[in-house]
């Protein structure tokens, strides 16, 4: 499935298996209170859904999923909303992951050759095929959590940019960088970065919120990493509940402006996932 050019990161298939985990259904159980044949949810799981509408209807119910989006997603047809304008510049660096990708940002005031990175992507080779080369310098990297598709590259991002600051979630052990929980607010040149404790897909995980002090009223942009994703959220292969008690948290606090820039997928807003997507109903 592809939406504005970068593939989704889930389809029906993953969303049920999450939502699965979230209720601790096994595909017996879920058979057995949706009413639909457990072969049946075994195609869906593995990409080869036919469930009908009703079908459909049950298992987002007995799940606890927006009926909406798991429509939309067994459809193909999952609707993506158009990005309003930032008061800032994004650079959105988008790297073979699997069959789909990982996202490394770049946020600069528009026009400068100096920026702030949220995180590494898998290498700094993989990161700098599609770095842009107007921007030379690093004020500051943060990472998200510790997977490899998001941290690998940090050694050599701080080893090849220097970078004045380094941060990551509490609990996620490396060098060269100082740990950050909620609530603090690093500021960064023009920015401020607030800092969002989210673990749950993984036992140290944090989002980002920025904004630019300049324009205190402009749209915000939350780095999300594996918290959320257009379409889906991350698995919560820590904590399931704290996944989505942080899922929830999260979006309704957020103005539905906000644009989401996830570490899977393509970016959204959280008005348009507060809408569609399935974990958040």
């Amino acid at each position: 499935m592809q939406a504005h050019g970068i593939l989704l990161e889930d389809e029906l298939g993953d969303v049920l298996e999450k939502g699965m985990r979230c209720a601790g259904l096994s595909v017996d159980e879920l058979s057995r209170l949706a009413e639909v044949p457990a072969g049946r949810l075994c195609d869906a799981l593995d990409y080869r859904s036919d469930l009908d509408a009703a079908e459909l209807g049950r298992v987002a119910r007995v799940l606890g999923l927006n009926e909406v989006g798991v429509g939309a997603l067994a459809s193909a047809s999952y609707p993506l909303p158009e990005i309003g304008p930032l008061p800032f510049c994004v650079n959105v660096l988008s790297m073979r992951h699997g069959i789909g990708t990982a996202n490394a940002y770049l946020i600069t005031e528009c026009g400068a050759d100096h920026g702030m990175l949220f995180d590494a992507g898998g290498g700094l080779s993989e990161l700098m095929a599609v770095w842009p080369r107007s921007v030379t310098k690093l004020d500051a990297i943060f990472l998200t959590h510790a997977e490899p598709e998001h941290s690998g590259g940090f050694t050599d991002v701080m080893r090849h940019f220097a970078p004045q600051r380094a941060h990551f979630p509490v609990g996620m052990e490396l060098r060269g960088g100082t740990p950050l929980a909620e609530p603090a607010v690093v500021a960064v040149g023009a920015f401020d970065v607030g800092v969002l404790s989210t673990p749950g897909h993984a036992l140290a995980h944090n989002c980002y919120l920025v904004g630019m002090r300049s324009a205190p009223q402009g749209t915000g942009l939350l780095v999300a990493g594996d918290l959320v994703f257009a379409g889906s959220a991350g698995g919560g292969y820590h904590c399931p509940t704290q996944t989505q008690g942080h899922l929830r948290r999260v979006m309704r606090s957020l103005p539905g402006t906000t644009v989401i820039a996830p570490g899977h997928g393509p970016m959204t807003t959280v008005a348009h996932e507060c809408r569609y997507n399935p974990f958040l109903p």
